[in-house]
């Protein structure tokens, strides 16, 4: 595996392998474009693989190594807990070679995880290793895909339903924020602003006075807040880059926050950030309470789901809701919410059978 960074105005390429089973690594820096630190790179793997793949390499250590090196710097908290998960599991019940993997024993794998986990879970976890086993085909690892045509299971009675709100709870929620706002607790900006919404909170949190076009009342979602290292980064998926559509309420709510005189739209003025994820969530607890809202489980990222309902309970196209979410497809949305879709699709069903009955032969 390679990857690289720029020191100063030079590029540096890194290089591990493994040699009969030790990993090592060679380094080289000193170039002037990450093209050539590239290059560089191609010529050094090709060398030391000379056309074979490396051996002794068991697949828990491999998925390790490739999500350190690809994966970990830019995702959420939550994820990485995804990714540390589905390791876990591998070196309890896959700790074998790479190349000695079969279909069978994959299958086998996924047969006993999903006695105990919801086929939801069960596909997250299968679309994790699958994206791994791809890339030690192409890092010659591995020439098979023992993950192909592979049946999913899973225990639907583990199956959560998406947590949300009623139009009534929402209502009652905004006038609580309302009656708490002060720009020295952007918190409640927040959650009015998942509400109006249904953005994640860590594009909330990145959001800064340039992204908000108060003429023709848009917002626009171009990057994410990493909570850990307290800096930007990029969107979950290049679809989740979008400009949505927002109301003058939410606006003229958000614009008292000027006063905090910060390019970042939600920093508080003790410390000039964004708070925390457990901040956010402990002011929603706290106003839930105040508005008599009890919800079992419900967190910040449960007003999406919330945002999501209300739209749908409002008749908007699944289509306009998935892009507003920025879901790279319709597909992703219709699964992650098809509780709610099947509500809604009941209620819509009643009435059709009752235009139709006003038809008369």
């Amino acid at each position: 595996m390679a990857f690289y960074r720029k020191r100063g105005n030079k590029w540096q390429a890194r290089i591990t392998y493994y040699d009969n089973g030790i990993k090592k690594e060679v380094s080289k820096g000193g170039f002037k474009t990450k093209s050539e630190a590239k290059r560089y790179a191609v010529e050094m793997e090709n060398k030391l693989n000379s056309g074979k793949r490396p051996t002794n390499v068991s697949f828990p250590a491999y998925f390790d190594d490739w999500f350190q090196t690809y994966k970990e710097s830019r995702l959420a908290i939550n994820t990485i807990k995804r990714y540390n998960a589905v390791s876990t599991l591998l070196h309890m019940q896959l700790n074998k070679r790479i190349d000695k993997i079969s279909r069978y024993d994959y299958q086998k794998l996924i047969n006993e995880y999903g006695k105990t986990h919801a086929p939801g879970t069960v596909r997250k976890v299968n679309a994790l290793i699958r994206s791994c086993v791809n890339s030690a085909i192409y890092d010659r690892y591995i020439t098979i895909d023992f993950t192909q045509k592979v049946y999913l299971t899973g225990n639907k009675e583990r199956e959560r339903k998406v947590e949300y709100m009623s139009v009534n709870e929402i209502v009652h929620l905004i006038k609580a924020c309302k009656e708490r706002m002060t720009p020295q607790a952007p918190s409640y900006y927040m959650i009015l602003t998942a509400i109006y919404t249904g953005m994640r909170i860590g594009e909330i949190a990145a959001l800064t006075w340039k992204d908000i076009d108060f003429t023709w009342n848009t917002v626009n979602v171009n990057k994410a807040w990493d909570f850990i290292n307290s800096q930007f980064k990029s969107t979950k998926t290049e679809g989740s880059n979008r400009t949505l559509k927002v109301n003058d309420g939410l606006l003229e709510c958000l614009h008292d926050l000027k006063v905090n005189d910060n390019e970042l739209v939600f920093a508080k003025p003790s410390d000039g950030l964004p708070p925390s994820y457990i901040g956010a969530n402990k002011t929603l607890h706290k106003v839930m309470a105040s508005a008599g809202i009890t919800k079992q489980g419900f967190h910040f990222h449960s007003l999406r789901h919330s945002h999501v309902a209300y739209l749908l309970y409002n008749g908007v196209d699944l289509y306009a809701i998935s892009k507003r979410l920025g879901h790279t497809n319709m597909t992703i949305t219709s699964e992650r919410y098809a509780y709610l879709i099947d509500e809604y699709r009941a209620k819509s069903d009643n009435q059709i059978e009752q235009l139709l009955d006003r038809l008369k032969c």
